[in-house]
């Protein structure tokens, strides 16, 4: 009988494989936590830099706005200098401007030190994802993936939460003090884990860099506007369009050219393109559900932000204990039934919030909040998982990217949507002062609902056995077939 050392899980390799998917879980952990631990911090971000609060957008926008920008070039720069130097220089990059955010005295500081940020988190994000996939195994991709993703779903949880507490009992600039360990850390363990060479000095697409990046900041500009109160609809549909024109004749340009700045050919691939077009819509609807939920415990219900806050926990607590499923369901039922039947699952979470009342029994509300959660993460895992199963390693670094902006683009879009759906929703139950009526939320998540839905219809398209070589699916139907 073998011995334990000749098990594969247990070579070196593998080991240092599993603590490079922890590395860059971690990485993306404090990039993502970045993004949201400020929004409670920013009341007294502005005492300190002698402004309103509201100015301290300019702040979080030029963040999103760096990401949206740099994150077409992540890919170009990754094979110039090769994924070990650029992810280590990314994260020394996040940790320093993160430094830089805590020493700032004035908003346009604070704003210059953001855009290095998100310059830093651009690169973090696709090139920590490749590497990761180029290392792992097919068998274990949908474990290293499950933990790629717990970072985008329990950092827009935690956030809030933890910045309010920080801020309350440490003062603002702990926020950004906390990524210095971290991110030292994180550097110290790219230099013993991450490997990968230069690839190269393929042309650089200076038209798809310029225009990619005039369209997703656009975009991304649009939604930031279409969130804010109130509501100046003539400048965010001039700044949409600008962002759709924009982004139409970059995918027409990268289409033609023969060295793109992103790799548009694995939309070829079945498998991928369902996970990037009804992929991204789930994204974008339930991307909407954290910035419902504390909305409508908050002006619908009375609950103070604490409050509200907690109970968004319970979505967190759903993420977590759905982990250890993913896998098993993967391997019985195949991606293209779990994926259908857990997003009907999605639907019927959004159904049932919408019937949510402020008299509802708050156990009640968690429990369901709890399943919604779990169902949120089944489905994240198993689209970024099947995004990537059947892609070849010389269309890994493109479909990182290309993945990589969908996915930041949609939930940006996830928010402005579900702004956009709640005002219109508000002028058939018009608010009273500051309250909106529990109706005009509800009527916004039924719209969720639908978009949820509609998410669906790429995946019924998918074939019985997609993805079959990761999940296992296809190998325990034979096993079951011949026994």
């Amino acid at each position: 009988m073998p011995s334990s050392q000749s098990s594969p899980q247990h070579t070196p390799v593998a080991r240092r494989g599993r603590a490079l998917v922890w590395l860059v879980a971690g990485a993306f952990f404090m990039e993502l936590l970045d993004s949201t631990v400020i929004t409670t911090a920013l009341p007294q971000m502005a005492i300190s830099f002698h402004t309103q609060p509201i100015h301290l957008s300019a702040g979080v926008s030029a963040y999103m706005l760096a990401l949206a920008v740099f994150l077409p070039l992540s890919g170009w720069i990754s094979d110039r200098f090769g994924p070990r130097r650029v992810f280590g220089a990314a994260v020394l990059i996040f940790t320093a401007a993160s430094v830089l955010c805590s020493l700032a005295t004035n908003l346009w500081f604070f704003t210059a030190a953001r855009l290095l940020q998100g310059f830093g988190g651009a690169m973090m994000v696709p090139v920590g994802r490749m590497v990761v996939l180029r290392v792992t195994p097919k068998a274990q991709l949908v474990h290293a993936i499950a933990l790629l993703t717990w970072p985008g779903l329990a950092a827009p949880v935690l956030g809030p939460v933890l910045g309010g507490f920080i801020t309350t009992h440490w003062g603002w600039h702990w926020i950004f003090l906390l990524n210095v360990p971290l991110g030292l850390l994180g550097f110290a363990l790219t230099l013993w884990l991450v490997q990968g060479t230069a690839g190269g000095r393929r042309p650089f697409d200076t038209p798809g860099f310029i225009f990619s990046g005039i369209g997703c900041c656009a975009l991304m500009y649009a939604c930031d506007l279409a969130a804010q109160t109130p509501f100046d609809a003539m400048q965010t549909c001039i700044s949409g369009l600008i962002g759709i024109l924009a982004l139409g004749w970059t995918v027409r340009h990268l289409r033609n050219t023969e060295h793109p700045l992103v790799d548009l050919k694995a939309l070829r691939i079945p498998t991928f393109a369902a996970a990037m077009y009804g992929g991204s819509l789930f994204r974008i609807t339930v991307g909407s559900a954290p910035f419902l939920m504390p909305l409508m415990y908050q002006l619908a219900f009375g609950y103070s932000p604490a409050q509200a806050g907690v109970m968004l926990l319970a979505l967190f607590a759903g993420n977590l204990c759905m982990k250890p499923a993913t896998t098993p369901l993967l391997r019985r039922f195949g991606f293209r039934t779990v994926l259908l039947g857990n997003g009907l699952l999605v639907v019927v979470g959004f159904l049932l919030c919408a019937l949510l009342r402020a008299d509802t029994p708050q156990w009640l509300a968690m429990a369901l909040l709890f399943c919604t959660g779990m169902s949120r993460s089944m489905q994240f895992t198993g689209l970024n998982t099947i995004s990537f199963c059947d892609i070849p390693p010389e269309r890994m670094n493109g479909a990182s990217t290309l993945s990589s902006i969908l996915v930041q683009m949609s939930g940006g879009l996830g928010v402005a949507v579900s702004a956009i759906c709640l005002k219109l929703a508000s002028l058939i139950f018009p608010a009273q002062g500051h309250m909106i009526p529990a109706s005009a939320f509800q009527l916004t998540l039924v719209i969720m609902a639908v978009f949820a839905g509609v998410a669906l219809l790429d995946t019924w398209r998918l074939p019985a056995d997609a993805g079959a070589v990761v999940s296992g699916h296809k190998e325990t139907g034979r096993k079951t077939g011949r026994a």
